[in-house]
């Protein structure tokens, strides 16, 4: 799909006239982090799941000019998407980055959010006060590099073998290939290149605070799943018990996986069901 004007891209799955959830995926991810569990909730749940590519990732268009990405400016892909849809009030299921991004659209737009759903991640990551004036360096100093330019790979496999050696959270090939397929661009001397803005990876100059974060999560009142991950990044995360308690109305569920267990092969039907039950009413966690 083509949404707000061609400025974003989307995957979606399940007939257009069902009741439908918005995706929102993890940084140098991207739609394709859903294929193979919105199928699944599609089929239990009879409902539609379009999943963005957040701006600068995926199909997306990069950001124009020299600004980076703050995780705040993603809401505004979000509210287009929804406007693009013609859908005013909508449930969010999202992973990591996307859910940090969910949190800040449910708590300053709660009307624009039926419930959240959300996979290995909550709130944000943050920055204390005292150590603002070095994150401002390391995201001043990142602009006036030289921006990089997009790797280019001999073939699918070498992409996935370099996202697999990359990654910041542990990944295995099977699980990265669905998205580092949907980040590649055929060149036309058969090498592929990354989709995504090198500048993604820039550092932020700006990270909200621990308190800020608290904040935010204390502020939604709609209802929340949190599924996490065994071996993902929330256990080993400072402060995720005071995010946890923040949150008005919270459903926990610790499931085998890692940080992207709603992609692995093994686990994705264990986040299905969770999931299902949980919409059903039938949690018993």
């Amino acid at each position: 799909m083509r949404l707000a004007d061609g400025r974003l891209a989307a995957l979606s799955w399940g007939d257009a006239r069902a009741p439908t959830w918005l995706a929102l995926h993890g940084w140098l991810d991207n739609a394709a982090s859903f294929a193979r569990l919105a199928p699944l909730l599609v089929e239990r749940l009879g409902i539609r799941i379009v999943a963005l590519d957040f701006a600068g990732h995926g199909h997306s268009r990069h950001l124009t000019g020299e600004g980076h990405y703050a995780l705040w400016d993603y809401c505004h892909d979000v509210l287009d998407a929804l406007d693009a849809l013609g859908l005013e009030r909508i449930p969010l299921l999202a992973h990591s980055m996307g859910a940090g991004v969910a949190c800040l659209l449910a708590a300053s737009l709660p009307e624009r959010v039926e419930n959240l759903t959300l996979i290995d991640g909550l709130g944000a990551v943050t920055t204390a006060p005292s150590a603002s004036p070095r994150q401002l360096r390391k995201g001043l100093m990142a602009r006036r590099r030289s921006r990089s330019t997009a790797p280019r790979y001999a073939d699918i496999e070498s992409a996935v073998a370099a996202r697999v050696a990359g990654s910041a959270t542990p990944i295995d090939a099977e699980t990265a290939a669905p998205l580092v397929e949907r980040n590649l661009e055929a060149l036309a001397w058969g090498e592929w290149r990354l989709r995504s803005d090198p500048r993604l990876r820039w550092a932020s100059p700006v990270r909200l605070t621990p308190d800020q974060v608290l904040a935010v999560l204390g502020a939604i009142r709609c209802g929340v799943l949190l599924i996490e991950g065994e071996h993902g990044i929330l256990a080993e995360r400072e402060g995720m018990a005071r995010g946890r308690a923040a949150v008005a109305d919270l459903t926990r569920r610790v499931l085998p996986g890692g940080h992207h267990l709603h992609l692995e092969p093994e686990r994705v039907d264990a986040v299905a069901e969770a999931i299902a039950a949980h919409v059903q009413g039938v949690d018993r966690s």
